[in-house]
């Protein structure tokens, strides 16, 4: 019990995270042998991000920051605005489009988050939607770029779970797809009720065009999934890949990728990894001190001992992750818990990728939840919505975010048909 007042304590003082669970982890090893333990967490910290599979994180971040260099929002834009702009209020439509393009190559709801409130946001505004609406879209439909392979969330979870990250992004491309279908759903019923201008359907001629501009960026995604599947490459090298490409296409296909540029991208990639790096580490550490008294196992009996109905656990699991989300950060929030959470699940015949996908997504929704949903408060800060206003507008997309939530872990199908297809277990 004090143990979890200090984790609270620390949490709410706005201490970044990764200090969050190193110092509960220290003070706990400290409060069962003395200084004794504390000899081996350098080692234990170091060992735990030796990972070949973690080496897609780095990777897949720089092709995220080329591609953003390399200016490929303008033609996604472009290509998005010639498939449905010219449908009654089509650019709500797509700033969604424009979402699930990015989340294949971004693959991070802060990174979409930013770029579409700068971009797309004002152009709503233009077209006559309502702020606090073309902010809450933008917000909530972010959830798409940690769902959509590839993805760091899935990256991470696979390692703490040794679970198939192929497999877990091939299940997570269901689920991107469902989340823009319940945005269209909603900005159906919102445009409908309201008198927006149609915009002129453009001619083969420029769709063509808009199409062949954006080409190079929409091939990868291709690329990397196309790869992982034919077996050339796993998806760790698929990010060294990804960025080959990025290179290729932003500086020789589009021209607007500078070398001067470089030096900034590496930059912010070695401290975005840095960063992720560290949680890793500082998790496992808490986590080795919890399982040294045995915490996990005794919570898996507690669980275990209310029901061994697995739709009841499941349900449990989802609320409980849903709290969780609301106030921890993601990446901390999958390795802490997975390991508790895994022996339960998966001694009541879930399947592993299937628990990935709940995981992912559930947690994923904390981004877009109050008190501390990171992505509420980019948005807000780009689009100078007020929270409230921004908070109340997100409820109807936040609703059905929820509601595919529980349909995706009471219709495991929906998200494992294709790995199962392809023969991922």
């Amino acid at each position: 019990m004090i143990l979890v007042i200090i984790f609270l304590l620390l949490l709410f003082s706005g201490i970044p995270i990764a200090f969050v669970l190193s110092i509960t982890a220290f003070l706990h090893l400290f409060s069962i042998d003395g200084t004794g333990l504390l000899d081996v967490t350098s080692q234990r910290m170091l060992s735990s991000v030796n990972n070949f599979s973690l080496l897609a994180i780095p990777f897949f971040v720089l092709a995220g920051e080329l591609m953003n260099a390399g200016g490929i929002t303008d033609k996604l834009l472009k290509f998005s605005k010639s498939l449905m702009g010219h449908f009654k209020g089509g650019l709500a439509y797509v700033n969604v489009i424009i979402g699930l393009l990015l989340g294949s190559i971004v693959g991070s709801a802060n990174a979409e988050a930013a770029i579409r409130s700068k971009m797309v946001v004002p152009e709503m505004e233009k077209d006559g939607f309502d702020r606090s609406f073309a902010a809450a879209l933008t917000a909530t439909s972010s959830t798409i770029g940690p769902i959509h392979p590839p993805s760091m969330t899935f990256i991470i979870y696979g390692v703490v779970a040794s679970t198939s990250i192929g497999g877990l992004f091939m299940a997570g491309i269901v689920p991107a797809f469902l989340i823009a279908i319940v945005h269209f759903i909603i900005i159906y019923f919102y445009v409908r009720k309201r008198n927006f201008a149609k915009h002129a359907k453009p001619n083969v001629k420029e769709f063509t065009i808009s199409f062949l501009d954006a080409a190079p960026a929409l091939l990868i995604p291709v690329i990397i999934l196309g790869g992982i599947y034919s077996g050339w490459f796993t998806p760790t090298e698929s990010g060294a890949i990804a960025c080959v490409a990025a290179i290729i296409i932003g500086k020789f296909y589009y021209k607007t990728l500078r070398m001067k540029d470089l030096s900034s991208i590496f930059l912010s990639t070695g401290i975005i990894t840095a960063s992720v790096t560290f949680i890793i580490a500082s998790a496992n550490i808490l986590g080795w001190s919890l399982s040294l008294e045995q915490i996990p196992q005794q919570i898996s009996s507690f669980l275990l001992g209310l029901t061994d109905n697995v739709l009841i656990i499941l349900l449990i699991i989802n609320i409980f992750l849903l709290f969780v989300g609301m106030f921890m950060e993601t990446t901390a929030a999958i390795l802490i818990l997975v390991p508790i959470l895994m022996p339960v699940v998966v001694s009541l015949g879930v399947d592993p990728i299937h628990f990935g996908i709940i995981v992912c997504f559930n947690l994923t929704l904390g981004l877009v939840t109050p008190p501390v949903g990171i992505v509420l408060f980019i948005v807000s800060n780009m689009t100078k919505v007020k929270l409230p206003s921004l908070v109340k507008a997100s409820m109807p997309f936040l609703i059905g975010l929820i509601i595919i939530l529980f349909v995706l872990t009471y219709v495991p199908d929906l998200s494992m048909w294709l790995p199962n297809l392809l023969g991922y277990e």
